[in-house]
């Protein structure tokens, strides 16, 4: 209505909802207030299933501060296999001669020509960040001479 100001007072409290993480993953928290005081209830994604938070709880979108960064290099010459696992960081491979070939996530091998450098990579770790998902399968024949890196959070 025009010309008309003023304020409404609710009778109900106001509650609000964050997803948070912890040690165990995400849970939801209420926050409401009871007579001016807050009050916070942990729940599971459900609302109603009662959660009891473990370790530092924090916005589930931090990665962790400063993690802790393992790197591995291995050249392979002839014949012979590099397996990275899944959940890498970052993986790199070099093809210095031969015809390697490289399989992703159990699919089909493709050959990689001499001269070839390839990267995959994620820029965000910690315990809610990113990591590969896929295994890189690296496959040496005779010949072939290839370098392969990779970094893993630990």
């Amino acid at each position: 209505m025009a010309g008309t100001s003023g304020s409404v007072a609710g009778t109900r409290p106001d509650a609000e909802y964050e997803i948070l993480c912890d040690d165990n993953g995400s849970f939801l928290r209420r926050y409401t207030t009871d007579n001016g005081a807050p009050v916070l209830v942990d729940t599971t994604l459900d609302g109603t299933t009662a959660y009891v938070s473990t370790g530092t709880v924090r916005r589930c979108d931090v990665a962790t501060a400063n993690p802790v960064i393992d790197s591995t290099i291995q050249r392979q010459a002839g014949a012979g296999n590099v397996t990275i696992p899944v959940g890498a960081r970052s993986v790199t491979v070099v093809v210095y001669a031969g015809n390697p070939t490289l399989a992703i996530g159990g699919g089909t091998a493709a050959t990689l020509d001499p001269g070839t450098s390839l990267t995959w990579g994620v820029d965000r770790g910690g315990k809610v960040g990113e990591s590969l998902q896929d295994a890189f399968v690296f496959t040496g024949v005779a010949g072939s001479n290839f370098l392969v890196t990779s970094t893993r959070e630990i």
